[in-house]
């Protein structure tokens, strides 16, 4: 099969994930952990979203003095409804 232009391609198409069709699969502060599931996710095709959060900006702090910097991120990912017992059972056997 030959195309017939550069525009003649097969797009697959995404779901479009927004705070209406989306479920929180996880929220976590481990950097490593939210590596671990976004790979998972990408690696069966799943499409989601990533929300960081940095905590110590929360309440105007300037500086890290005295925060365990385990804890200066907090990390939520979401996942389109249709996609989510999918998602749950995956990152649940990726531990």
């Amino acid at each position: 099969m030959r195309l017939q232009n550069k525009y003649d391609r097969i797009w697959k198409v995404h779901a479009v994930i927004n705070m209406f069709n989306r479920r929180e699969l996880i929220l976590t502060h481990s950097m490593d952990r939210q590596a671990e599931v976004r790979a998972v996710l990408s690696a069966n095709g799943i499409d989601y979203q990533v929300k960081t959060i940095n905590r110590p900006n929360q309440r105007g702090h300037r500086g890290s003095l005295g925060i365990d910097s385990d804890y200066a991120y907090e990390y939520k990912i979401y996942a389109h409804q249709k996609d989510y017992e999918q998602a749950k059972h995956l990152i649940q056997t990726s531990k």
